[in-house]
């Protein structure tokens, strides 16, 4: 039987995430010892660096009973030029599930082809469905079901943007995307959930109203090179106190960090009340630990 996958949140379907959601509540909640994938090991390929991605797959594995190893292109055949294929066809006989933290899409995507075991998308050029799993916990922890709300993306359409959309296909709310031309998130993505995403420049408008209010780093690892030429495009773009004014007085405020307080986001709204960051940080651990369950003990 082929293995269940995470390479995007179209991996799963809508009653799926919102098991996902609800069972990561239920383990941070959860106090007593629960080691469900005892003498299980997760191997972790790292191509970027990482701090929340690494830290809660590795403490998830260690609550879980199991364990992990940390690979980078430094210590493995990857880095010398080995196929994606011939590694994911070795490591996926020695260890129980990967997760790849990696720059092109592609390369997940050949690990899950050839994978004996689950393979899991802990980042890539196009997407981050970790990442959503947490933000989506953190909203359903603070206000409920996400069902009918209204979510404004303001920045960069990069993979967090792109996730996104596939989290308002799956959970069923508005998406309003407002982002410099040029920096719109992919074509297709965008036809696909035409119904739920709509697509501006103008961050005003797409906050007006808003339940929830997220932003991310103007330029992302590997962009640095950009960072001049995309602080000026984006200079419109900073979610600060007037623009959170027009959201809804109970919205929410979410960044993936980590974070450029005086760039896409003033230190203001990041420490202010309507954030719930450092919840949203948090839940990693617990939402990954929900998602490894998922993939390996049920």
């Amino acid at each position: 039987m082929k293995p269940r996958h995470f390479v995007t949140l179209r991996d799963i379907g809508s009653s799926e995430f919102r098991g996902l959601i609800a069972r990561a509540i239920e383990l941070k909640a959860l106090k007593e010892t629960y080691e469900p994938l005892k003498n299980k090991v997760l191997g972790m390929v790292f191509e970027k660096s990482s701090t929340r991605t690494r830290v809660s797959f590795e403490v998830g594995m260690a609550q879980f009973g199991g364990s992990s190893i940390f690979l980078s292109p430094r210590d493995t055949q990857l880095g010398r030029g080995e196929p994606i294929e011939d590694s994911a066809r070795v490591l996926s006989r020695m260890v129980d599930c990967i997760m790849l933290r990696t720059h092109s899409h592609r390369t997940v995507e050949v690990f899950a082809q050839y994978s004996r075991v689950p393979v899991i998308n802990g980042l890539t050029d196009r997407f981050h469905p970790c990442q959503l799993l947490a933000d989506m916990q953190t909203y359903f922890e603070h206000r409920g079901d996400i069902v009918g709300k209204t979510v404004a993306w303001i920045g960069d359409g990069n993979n967090m943007c792109q996730t996104y959309i596939h989290a308002a296909e799956l959970l069923d709310f508005e998406l309003r995307i407002a982002c410099p031309p040029g920096y719109e998130p992919e074509t297709e993505l965008i036809e696909a959930a035409e119904k739920r995403v709509a697509v501006s420049g103008d961050a005003r408008a797409a906050v007006t109203g808003a339940d929830l209010v997220v932003t991310d780093v103007w330029a992302s690892m590997g962009q640095e090179n950009e960072q001049a030429e995309r602080i000026g495009a984006f200079e419109n773009f900073q979610v600060d106190a007037s623009l959170m004014a027009l959201a809804r007085p109970d919205a929410l405020f979410m960044h993936c960090l980590p974070a450029h307080r005086g760039e896409e986001v003033s230190a203001e709204v990041l420490e202010g009340p309507q954030s719930v960051v450092w919840d949203e940080a948090e839940n990693r651990l617990h939402a990954q630990k929900a998602l490894l369950e998922f993939l390996l003990a049920t």
